[in-house]
């Protein structure tokens, strides 16, 4: 899965998205998300890269609980056959939740 494939798979959830952040004073109002690519987990054989695997964190920003928008997220992830783990912290500083979906892609 590519970057672009990436940005057209979020854009799914009718929620603005952003690589890693939105520039200063543009960000949206809540809910949105986030991605970014915080490393890698590639596969190594005969002292080259066998296979590339790129981390991919999903963030979703909402200023209350929202399981509706979790399970639309979610429901996307799983059409398109990504496994994922799933956290949550409240930031008190933006008063916003973040859900954090970690994943996988193989390839990318």
């Amino acid at each position: 899965m590519t970057y672009d494939e990436i940005v057209t798979m979020l854009e799914e959830s009718g929620l603005p998205t952003a690589y890693d952040h939105f520039a200063e004073g543009e960000s949206p109002d809540p809910p949105f998300t986030c991605f970014l690519f915080p490393g890698s987990d590639n596969v190594f054989a005969d002292n080259v890269v066998w296979q590339k695997i790129d981390e991919l964190n999903i963030e979703l920003y909402t200023d209350k609980k929202d399981p509706d928008i979790e399970s639309k997220i979610e429901d996307i992830l799983t059409a398109h056959e990504l496994p994922y783990e799933k956290s949550e912290v409240w930031i008190e500083d933006e008063k916003m939740y973040e859900v954090l979906y970690q994943t996988e892609i193989i390839g990318g």
